[in-house]
């Protein structure tokens, strides 16, 4: 009989999970260690990937996942601090006579293939009784490897490529609902809790270093299969009629901290809810009546997920702006640290830019809109400044970081992808009622809520400050340049600046 190690990694839960459903259902396997391996070196409450609110959502996932192993399972999940292959040889050393599997979802990104592969040829394969078993689909809902190694691929760049892709797969899949797997104890052979010891054993209570900031989202798969009813599963009108495009990009009105969309996407990069259920979810509320289609609705919005997924396996250097065959090689502008803090700070002196940047800073989320309205106006739009530097702060902050995602993100929304609108397409940081970016201008009460400084402006001014006369300004108590800041460009010269200059970077590139 043999051991089962659980490695959790980009699937935190139980429900769905394949890796977790496997070693209880195979007869061979007798005990189950579930693990969880924690990477980073914690300082001051932040490492060199997370910051504070990525940091403690990531705690608050780990968490829940021991609560329900314990509580619904039986399983105690055993903690490790450390770098993947010491601790995971130190695991293994416990065994060395037994018959163990090393049992994991994929990972799709460079660096966990590279870890898997040396775990692989530098541990594994030293013992005739140590395996491993990989599971391909737990963080997508496509074999990305399959999918990418099958002679007729080729590297989707629009959502027509995607529905070849989900018909040659899946043929009929508008309203396919997946195999979802959910574990009952009770339907399988007992299965014993395996407990070893380690030198890189601790405590999850050890990762958390202190009272957490506070936030809207609360990590783990509880929390996300509350909000996956309250906003899917309840909300049948709601997921009929998606339309990402049309959402409002400042949150719900007199909830700045509620998205118009469903908020699902923190607990879909950390593998808390399974993206077979959501797929599933929608497709029985869509079979009922008429709802939006690809690419706007829910199930549009999953096949862009799945498609950067397959574009970061496939590309080389998917994260460079170097040598990347979906990256127009433009000559950004030399670093500018003073612009870069202040957009990073949200102290522009652009309200809607500062408002995302300050939201983003306290929540670790922003609506997609919002994303394209900063990221925009950092890159080609204002500020001229390397799209790298944007996907950097957005990787380290972003609860719902994913290293495929927020590449394909960035690399679209700076105007150097296949598969980005035209360049001379420029958000205006100073938007109306009719803009795009789907921004509330009549109360403008997600600006006053992260702005607090212009709090007392009327909505007439209150996105371009400094053109409001002085006595307008002296009546809000907000004196532009002093209170707040004066705008760090000028929006009109600098984007025809930038379209000159992106333009002029095409014809070197032809």
């Amino acid at each position: 009989m043999s051991v089962a190690i659980v490695w959790f990694r980009k699937c935190l839960r139980i429900h769905d999970n394949q890796a977790l459903s496997w070693a209880f259902e195979s007869n061979q396997i007798k005990s189950i260690l579930p693990i969880y391996i924690f990477e980073e070196e914690i300082d001051q409450g932040t490492t060199n990937k997370m910051n504070e609110n990525r940091l403690r959502f990531q705690y608050e996932c780990v968490l829940d996942l021991q609560h329900n192993l314990h509580t619904k399972l039986g399983l105690k999940l055993h903690i490790f601090s450390g770098q993947a292959q010491p601790v995971i040889q130190s695991i293994l050393d416990n065994f060395e006579e037994q018959r163990v599997w090393l049992i994991s979802e994929y990972c799709s990104d460079r660096e966990n293939i590279e870890k898997q592969s040396q775990i692989e040829t530098k541990i594994i394969d030293q013992n005739l009784n140590w395996f491993t078993k990989t599971f391909s689909a737990g963080h997508t809902i496509l074999d990305i490897e399959s999918i990418v190694n099958s002679p007729t691929y080729k590297p989707p760049n629009s959502m027509n490529d995607m529905t070849r892709i989900f018909s040659d797969e899946f043929g009929d899949w508008r309203n396919i609902v997946f195999d979802v797997t959910d574990i009952n104890p009770s339907d399988h052979q007992p299965k014993q809790c395996q407990s070893i010891e380690s030198e890189f054993s601790t405590r999850l209570e050890e990762l958390n270093s202190g009272p957490p900031p506070s936030s809207y989202f609360i990590g783990g798969e509880s929390a996300a299969l509350q909000r996956l009813k309250k906003k899917v599963i309840l909300e049948k009108e709601f997921v009929r009629n998606f339309s990402k495009p049309s959402s409002i990009s400042t949150n719900i009105e007199g909830n700045p901290l509620e998205p118009t969309t469903t908020g699902l996407s923190p607990y879909l990069s950390t593998g808390c809810l399974s993206v077979r259920r959501l797929w599933n979810v929608c497709s029985e509320i869509q079979q009922l009546s008429e709802h939006t289609k690809p690419p706007v609705s829910i199930h549009g919005q999953l096949m862009f997920r799945e498609m950067f997924y397959l574009l970061s396996k496939s590309v080389v250097n998917w994260d460079q702006d170097q040598g990347n065959t979906h990256c127009k090689e433009i000559e950004w502008g030399v670093t500018e640290q003073t612009l870069l803090d202040a957009w990073e700070s949200g102290e522009t002196g652009f309200p809607l830019i500062d408002a995302m940047m300050r939201q983003l800073d306290a929540t670790g989320w922003m609506h997609h809109l919002g994303r394209h309205a900063v990221s925009c106006f950092l890159t080609r739009g204002q500020l001229w400044q390397n799209w790298t530097h944007g996907r950097d702060i957005f990787s380290r902050k972003l609860i719902d970081s994913d290293w495929a995602l927020n590449n394909g993100n960035w690399l679209w929304l700076a105007g150097v992808a296949p598969f980005s609108m035209p360049y001379y397409r420029v958000y205006n940081p100073c938007p109306n009622q009719k803009s795009s970016l789907n921004v509330e201008t009549e109360t403008a009460n997600f600006i006053r809520h992260w702005v607090p400084e212009l709090s007392e402006f009327p909505s007439k001014h209150i996105f371009e400050p400094h053109l409001a006369p002085l006595s307008v300004q002296q009546l809000a108590g907000c004196i532009i340049g002093s209170d707040y800041p004066s705008p760090i460009v000028d929006r009109k010269e600098t984007r025809r600046q930038n379209l000159e200059r992106f333009k002029q970077n095409l014809a070197k590139l032809r």
